[in-house]
């Protein structure tokens, strides 16, 4: 499948903003079953200075500093990604998680792939004492690694409510929990604090999720949205395979990664610093259309953690 993607970001600010330093975490990634076929990001004003890289892991990252006076900055990511992934793997063929929680601990590599990044608490991901419990129950003594984390999958899709309003981007993971309610990056960390709890390394996937609308409805302009999922390393011969718990899956063609990281504090779409007395607005529109009539006709990849520095 072929998407065309169209994000935009609009700050309003009460007052002249003097200056901003800013980091973008917006392009598609180009591995894991997909390809990038155009992308740009344009900011206005036009940033003084500006300079694109790679992060650790491979995510395409824009810095930008704005020298120039404004009340209102515009963010604006245009891009066409074709997305073609493997089919899920039999569960039952993966290796069981205590195989895989002692893979991971010999692993003496250090580089992005490494699933050695992947197996500590972070600031946004502490481990939690009840959430290695609950995680506990989907993984008795010789489970298959990927059977265990569907089920776990399901439990959380099953057991926590989608609601906008639970949490903030600062409420502590042990109170999402507690809640029973947040949105996709809360399903995000409880499924890597879980996870991690138990030894197995998980990464947190940021990206958008194509939606379709309701039977007879036309389809709205901007009303996809930023979304997030996981990465659970499933041993050597399996690697990096992504489920979605928001929405009890794995990861396809309908799914585009942003960026990979720890948690999100590593792949934060905007981030940055600015001068500014007062208050500020923001809006944020997310379009992702699929390209009629046009098919990405490459072999599928299998999704993995990859960096090419």
């Amino acid at each position: 499948m072929i998407y065309d993607i169209r994000h935009v970001t609009t700050y309003s600010y009460a007052a002249p903003v003097s200056a901003t330093r800013c980091a973008l975490r917006l392009s598609p990634r180009g591995d894991g079953g997909q390809r990038v076929l155009r992308s740009a990001i344009e900011l206005t004003p036009e940033p003084s200075q500006r300079r694109e890289r790679l992060d650790f892991f491979g995510n395409g990252l824009s810095e930008a500093r704005i020298d120039t006076a404004h009340t209102t900055l515009r963010i604006t990511l245009e891009a066409r990604v074709a997305v073609r992934r493997r089919a899920a793997p039999a569960a039952v063929l993966t290796p069981t998680w205590e195989t895989v929680r002692a893979s991971a601990a010999a692993s003496k590599s250090l580089d992005a792939q490494s699933p050695a990044h992947f197996l500590f608490a972070g600031r946004l991901t502490p481990l939690v004492e009840p959430i290695t419990a609950y995680a506990r129950e989907s993984f008795p003594a010789g489970r298959p690694v990927l059977e265990g984390a569907f089920e776990l999958m399901r439990r959380v899709h099953a057991d926590f409510a989608y609601d906008p309003k639970a949490t903030k981007v600062a409420t502590p993971l042990a109170e999402v929990f507690a809640r029973r309610g947040g949105v996709c990056q809360d399903f995000a960390h409880i499924m890597i604090a879980a996870l991690r709890g138990l030894g197995l390394p998980t990464a947190y996937v940021s990206g958008y999720l194509r939606t379709l609308p309701a039977p007879g409805q036309k389809r709205l302009e901007g009303a996809d949205a930023s979304h997030a999922w996981i990465s659970l390393w499933c041993g050597p011969a399996f690697g990096w395979l992504q489920i979605d718990p928001t929405n009890d899956v794995f990861v396809g063609d309908e799914h585009i990664v942003l960026a990979i990281g720890r948690d999100y504090a590593d792949v934060s779409p905007i981030d940055g610093v600015i001068l500014i007395s007062g208050p500020q607005k923001l809006s944020v529109s997310v379009d992702v259309k699929a390209v009629e009539g046009q098919t990405d006709e490459s072999p599928p990849e299998r999704d993995r953690v990859d960096a090419r520095a």
